[in-house]
């Protein structure tokens, strides 16, 4: 397709369209598994701790599978690498679906989280070989509904299926979904290998499982744990491994065989954009985390009502994503920025200050409702604004680079913000002070740290410009 073009031609849009519809089917099971862990703590008869394991291990291996991405993109093509992803999702999801037991839902989670990693990278890097720069805002926007509304709605799903199905139907109705796009839409993609002959780098892969995976499991022990000596413990040994996996890429990619090519940082706009998503993650995840626990623990509400409380603002992302990449394509980053990172610093803010134990529901619904305004206007500009400058060459890099910070964006945010909750809690027990008092207090705190992210959002904003980059741009030469 020439880059010149500014349509797409019936057979590109086919495989963007068949590549959106899976991933958002297998993002959404990211969070679909939140409500559901106390019907199954008593399904299974299993402590608190061990039933956190069934989303914390599929955090865990996305960090882990992700980085790999760029490489089995650049080796192999896009018929084989979706079906790779939707068939690992899709025996996942059978296999949880008739899971006896704990263990065996345990390890299906882990199945269905390596198809879950390798989409989101094969969606992003597809549109950037296929898209024209001039037409990716109104695409990427269709694109941001999965990454964006598809976690958002997950725990509204899981909730209106426990509420009269039995939990196993949060897997027997995605499947035949899953495997529908699997049929459909092998035989609709490219099936011509990439040009790329060169070895996995097996010490690459080594260093990234415990670096990357270690990281997220060892965030995920900080907000349930805090900061034990053996929390402590995995973080280092997870820093390490990162330090020691960066100078390896840093030597291997001067041979063009990193697995995760890091010359995607000496790109100006993907480094500031992908700094920018990293806080929107922290407060999305925090908020989809701190919201319905407030909702349930203080107010009381049900999963169904907490669901559909928070639906209209999934919803409301949802639609409005399209229509803010037409704005991006006509006026770049920056118009649409800078009033989100705006707008969200002051819902945030809002939250950290008018919840209570009698706030209005209709008033709750208004801040998520602004909220989501708010992330609609982030997400597509900054994806978008991240990826255009990359060449072609470093397309799937910048597709992996950009899901893993945003998994360790998610796992920071959830640690940051339950922690913060969690030590107010704590220190108003200590206190003697009213439980329900003590949690609105905690609550008060953890939102007042997440409006200060958004805050930093604000400054990065002003620095971010529309990058109006061919797609041949070579890659050894980055645009500052």
């Amino acid at each position: 397709m020439s880059v010149t073009s500014t349509k797409l031609n019936p057979k590109d849009l086919a495989t963007i369209t068949v590549l959106i519809i899976s991933a958002f089917v297998v993002i959404l099971n990211e969070t679909i598994m939140n409500v559901a862990l106390p019907v199954l703590m008593d399904e299974f008869r299993v402590s608190e701790e061990a039933i956190q394991w069934l989303s914390t291990i599929f955090m865990l291996t996305m960090a882990v599978v992700i980085p790999a991405t760029g490489f089995l993109l650049q080796r192999f093509s896009t018929r084989k690498v979706f079906m790779l992803a939707m068939g690992l999702f899709s025996l996942g999801t059978l296999l949880a679906a008739a899971a006896p037991g704990f263990s065996l839902l345990l390890g299906a989670r882990v199945i269905q989280a390596s198809g879950t990693a390798i989409m989101l990278p094969l969606l992003m890097t597809t549109v950037l070989d296929l898209v024209p720069i001039a037409r990716r805002g109104v695409v990427m926007g269709n694109v941001s509904i999965v990454i964006s509304v598809a976690p958002a709605i997950g725990p509204t799903i899981s909730g209106l299926i426990l509420q009269s199905l039995n939990w196993r139907f949060m897997f027997l109705i995605v499947a035949p979904i899953a495997l529908a796009a699997l049929v459909i839409g092998a035989p609709r993609l490219n099936k011509t290998a990439k040009a790329s002959t060169l070895p996995l780098s097996i010490r690459s892969v080594l260093l990234s499982i415990p670096g990357f995976g270690g990281l997220v499991f060892g965030l995920s022990r900080l907000s349930a744990n805090g900061a034990d000596a053996g929390t402590l413990g995995i973080l280092f040994i997870a820093v390490l491994a990162l330090v020691l996996f960066t100078m390896l890429q840093l030597r291997l990619q001067k041979k063009d065989n990193a697995l995760l090519d890091l010359r995607t940082f000496t790109y100006r706009p993907f480094t500031l954009a992908l700094s920018l998503m990293v806080l929107a993650m922290v407060a999305l995840f925090g908020v989809i985390i701190l919201l319905p626990m407030y909702l349930q623990n203080v107010r009381g509400f049900d999963t169904l009502t907490t669901g559909l409380i928070l639906l209209p603002g999934g919803l409301l992302m949802g639609l409005l994503a399209p229509f803010v990449g037409r704005l991006f394509d006509k006026v770049g980053p920056r118009p649409l920025l800078i009033p989100g990172s705006v707008l969200l610093t002051t819902v945030l803010f809002g939250y950290s200050r008018l919840l209570g134990a009698e706030t209005p529901v209709e008033m709750i619904v208004g801040l998520h409702l602004a909220m989501s305004l708010a992330l609609a206007l982030i997400f597509t500009p900054a994806f978008t604004t991240a990826l255009n400058p990359l060449p072609n060459s470093l397309h799937s890099h910048g597709a992996a680079v950009l899901s893993t910070l945003q998994q360790l964006g998610a796992a920071t945010g959830t640690a940051l913000l339950v922690g913060v909750l969690a030590s107010r809690i704590g220190a108003g027990a200590t206190a003697g002070i009213d439980p329900v008092v003590a949690q609105l207090n905690g609550f008060s705190a953890a939102f007042t740290v997440a409006s200060l992210c958004a805050a930093g959002m604000i400054v990065i904003a002003f620095f971010m410009a529309k990058a109006e980059l061919p797609a041949e741009t070579a890659v050894h030469a980055p645009t500052h």
